[in-house]
């Protein structure tokens, strides 16, 4: 079975758990400094809390309707802001949500895994939103990579965000990569709204669950609280182990720093039980591919 949030004291002296803390805040738009001390509050929590990682939600340092702002807001993965979190972290890994500034002056929608006392990895947003409320693809470049990177204690891990996890191709990319660990963050509004129930977080809990499943991986969404341009983000942050059980949730529309126990040896287990990612014929993914590009594309 996995561990669970009221696990956490049996887990410290477990040497085959890893505890991942969801910090589930509300930036202040715009606001770089004051969401800098934010962070570094959540981190010295987290750290005290005896956290192997910290994951924060798409864009935490700046808020997300940044508009005309984004050059002004934006960083680089080296800056000093950056390296004050990283220092801060100390031995946990971080996963921060920020503006990227490429060298040639793109803007990239970005969030970073650093440890070890450096950056390892960045995953720029792929999938843009410009729809309904959102108008993200004219502010921003998109990404145009879904990677998987080793980590020393989380095994295989991959970064998606937000509108990334609702396409199907990229759980399918991440399943190809072989990850241990799925972690996406969101800045999602609550949207079908019906007495408590809220639409979109029903649905983000859905994904979660069957991706766990799919992949054979745990799942840790990161999602925000808080208003911004009249809007309201749900939080409901949520981990959930490869059997596709949550293992934690946060409270809806409160900030809260919640930390998920994770066994690493149920991944083994439900490998055995499932052994979907071993049976995945992968060359006939892509034959089809190709062929669906050659059928719809080069006609």
């Amino acid at each position: 079975m996995p561990f669970s949030t009221d696990d956490i004291s049996t887990a410290k002296e477990h040497p085959g758990v890893l505890r991942a803390a969801m910090a589930q805040v509300a930036p202040v738009l715009g606001d770089l400094p004051r969401n800098l001390a934010m962070h570094l509050e959540q981190i010295e929590t987290a750290r005290r809390q005896h956290a192997d990682a910290i994951i924060f939600p798409e864009l935490s340092l700046t808020g997300y309707f940044v508009r005309d702002m984004v050059p002004d807001l934006a960083i680089s993965p080296s800056g000093p802001e950056i390296r004050q979190l990283i220092d801060a972290a100390g031995a946990m890994s971080l996963v921060v949500g920020f503006i990227e500034e490429s060298p040639r002056h793109r803007f990239y929608n970005a969030m970073l895994w650093a440890e070890g006392g450096r950056v390892t990895h960045v995953h720029r947003k792929v999938y843009l939103p410009t729809y309904g409320l959102f108008d993200e693809q004219r502010y921003f470049a998109a990404g145009s990579r879904i990677m998987a990177f080793d980590t020393a204690r989380f095994g295989r891990v991959g970064i998606l965000i937000c509108e990334d996890f609702w396409h199907l191709s990229a759980a399918a990319i991440l399943q190809a990569e072989e990850i241990d660990l799925l972690v996406c963050t969101a800045n999602s509004p609550a949207r079908g709204v019906e007495g408590e129930k809220v639409a979109v977080a029903e649905t983000y809990e859905q994904l979660a669950k069957t991706f766990a499943q799919l992949l054979g991986a745990a799942v840790v969404v990161v999602n925000r609280v808080g208003f911004e341009d009249g809007l309201c983000f749900w939080g409901g942050s949520l981990a959930v182990g490869p059997d596709g059980r949550a293992i934690a949730q946060a409270a809806m529309f409160d900030a809260a720093l919640e930390v998920a126990a994770f066994d690493t040896a149920e991944l083994r287990r439900q490998r055995l039980i499932s052994p979907l990612a071993r049976d995945e014929r992968l060359l006939v993914t892509v034959e089809e591919f190709n062929r669906i590009k050659r059928e719809r594309y080069e006609q």
